[in-house]
């Protein structure tokens, strides 16, 4: 579906007389490419089922003669005197079918590709050159629900508010266009074009482009484990895509070790960080990709990524808490579940479905601090078939404090809801002990990421929504509570995925902000920012000079270095915690430099946490 904000582009026409055939090496990329300096466009497919293919430009077919590449394989291809705007799809063997290289589809996964022109847009960015992974503090935020509108261009016009915050890089939730117009983009199904309802091409860049004027770094999320379920035509051309070889808890398993599969895979990554100046990646569940191949999939995009040169970076969501993605296959970081589900459950008691896997309190958190993660080759719970003899995670101590990305929320852990609710809409968390845990996760020297929204303690929900329609989203709303049915929270009413009053909840009231608790919490994360920024302690991005531990319910964590001492205290239980009185087996620093509730007591309160310092 075209959206309101993305007019059509006409075509341009270049005067080549006749459709020309041009011998390309096995290197060049599928589907539509203009030619440098106007001179048409290539049209090129590979397919290993169809004998006749063409191109369709305004109702007439283009036949695309067929060449055998090296391995033999059949490359349809052709040139001809078309330009950017122009509509096209293939045909293969008399029957019209959507190129899943297309750059962009204006009217959906299933209609037309349009020629799109990358060199033609004005960037002003040329000195940027990104930052570094331990200067990252990010933002994720969904596109169609970080405003009413829902588009890039809307979305644009909040990147200063991200700024003021104390943002560095934000990262966009998929983007890769799939069926319906609106979801969460994890079926996405034309990994190169840009979900059209939320805006063009050009609209996408400029927004990078903007944030990159502020001096923030963009990151997007890219789903490269599965295809969704609707609109995906790969196996039209060819099944050689798919394999049998590994189990896909989505659907076909992608096969890596086919070269035009890995293509498409690696090529993909580039054209986002080339093409649409993207400062990194963060891979989705990376534990579902599945590699046989001499060089791991995931090995080969780091090493194309990072190729690029400046600060482009890789991250994986990888719940197996494997150090080698870092050391071996040289991603750059790692989404940790472990410190979540630990905060988590030491704020609201949570046992149900894979919490019952964690403790919670202050122990706990000073386990995992110290750690890295909780889980380093204990035996896990439960049934999973990606823990090879079901031991979960191996030992961190090779990873610096950057690598481990951590988070109090995220959509997953939201949106795996049966209301999609925020952990401050559970009643028995209180806004002060929302504010400790905040606390302590801007304060340790991980990589922090925000979901949007919570810097406010938004009360607008998350719940999962997509827009399939007919039997397939009868199925998806039914699938949805079967998955998630151990849940405690899954026991009552569940939001329907397709209703459209689920996507529309979810929809951000920037209002709110400068509202009671939600203007407090806004202040609190503002402050901690930048004390993150300007701390001569806390600017430190080392495991190496942190301590944690407990007493009783309050977790303290120091830090000694060359330029100071910090020590933060965050009291997770029920009952007021004297300060003076702790016998914590250090001297505390007499300095308050930070409050999470303002007091200058000496003295903390259920929930509430406090950073004091020397000097």
């Amino acid at each position: 579906m075209s959206h309101p904000d993305s007019a059509q582009a006409a075509p341009t026409i270049f005067s080549i007389p006749h459709p020309t055939h041009m011998p390309v090496s096995p290197g060049e990329r599928l589907g539509a490419q203009v030619l440098p300096g106007g001179t048409g466009t290539r049209f090129r497919v590979w397919s290993t089922e169809a004998r006749t293919v063409a191109v369709r430009i305004g109702g007439q077919d283009y036949p695309l003669e067929c060449s055998e590449d090296p391995e033999h394989d059949c490359i349809h291809q052709t040139v001809l005197p078309f330009g950017p705007g122009t509509r096209y799809q293939f045909v293969l063997d008399g029957v019209p079918t959507p190129d899943p290289y297309a750059r962009f589809l204006p009217d959906g996964v299933h209609g037309e590709a349009e020629v799109i022109d990358f060199s033609a847009h004005g960037w002003t960015d040329i000195n940027w050159a990104g930052i570094p992974l331990g200067e990252c503090v990010f933002y994720e935020l969904h596109i169609g629900t970080f405003t009413p509108q829902g588009t890039y261009r809307a979305a644009q016009e909040k990147l200063p508010e991200l700024k003021a915050l104390g943002i560095t890089a934000v990262e966009l939730m998929p983007l890769a266009a799939y069926a319906g117009e609106y979801g969460w983009g994890y079926d996405g199904v034309a990994l190169y074009a840009p979900h059209a309802p939320y805006g063009r091409p050009e609209d996408l860049k400029a927004f990078v482009n903007a944030a990159h004027e502020l001096g923030l770094a963009v990151f997007l999320d890219v789903v490269y484990n599965h295809f969704g379920p609707d609109g995906n035509y790969l196996k039209s051309y060819s099944p050689r895509y798919f394999t049998d070889k590994f189990q896909s808890a989505w659907g076909d398993g992608l096969d890596y070790g086919e070269r035009h599969m890995r293509r498409l895979i690696t090529e993909n990554a580039r054209m986002w960080l080339r093409e649409y100046h993207f400062d990194g990646l963060r891979l989705d569940a990376t534990q579902s990709m599945p590699d046989d191949s001499e060089i791991h999939i995931l090995q080969e995009l780091a090493s194309e990524v990072h190729e690029l040169g400046g600060n482009h970076l890789m991250l994986a969501e990888d719940y197996r808490n494997l150090p080698m993605l870092v050391t071996d296959y040289h991603l750059d970081g790692i989404w940790v579940d472990d410190f979540h589900h630990e905060v988590r459950v030491t704020l609201t008691g949570d046992q149900d479905g894979y919490y019952m896997a964690f403790a919670g309190g202050a122990a706990a958190l000073a386990n995992v601090i110290n750690r890295g993660w909780t889980y380093e080759g204990q035996t896990w719970p439960m049934e999973d078939h990606a823990l090879p003899g079901n031991l979960r995670g191996q030992r961190a101590d090779a990873l610096e404090s950057p690598s481990f990305v951590y988070f109090i929320q995220n959509h997953d852990q939201i949106g795996n809801r049966a209301q999609g609710d925020r952990m401050t809409d559970v009643q028995r968390v209180s806004s002060a002990a929302f504010r400790g845990a905040s606390t302590l996760l801007l304060a340790l020297p991980t990589t922090p990421l925000i979901f949007q929204g919570q810097e406010w303690a938004a009360s607008t929900p998350f719940p999962f929504f997509s827009n399939h329609h007919g039997e397939l989203g009868a199925m998806v709303s039914e699938g949805r509570k079967k998955e998630f049915g151990h849940f405690e929270g899954f026991t009552g009413e569940v939001l329907d995925p397709q209703a459209r009053a689920t996507f529309e909840r979810a929809k951000l009231d920037w209002a709110e902000r400068q509202q009671g608790e939600h203007a407090q919490t806004l202040k609190l994360y503002q402050d901690l920012l930048s004390l993150r920024r300007t701390d001569p302690v806390l600017s430190g991005r080392t495991r190496q000079v942190l301590a944690a531990g407990h007493l009783e319910d309050v977790l303290w964590v120091r830090w000694k270095t060359e330029t100071g001492e910090r020590a933060l205290l965050w009291n997770t239980g029920k009952a007021e915690a004297d300060l003076a009185h702790l016998g914590l087996p250090f001297e505390l620093p007499s300095r308050l430099v930070f409050h999470s509730e303002s007091s200058r007591t000496p003295t903390l309160g259920a929930g509430e946490a406090a950073l004091l310092g020397d000097g």
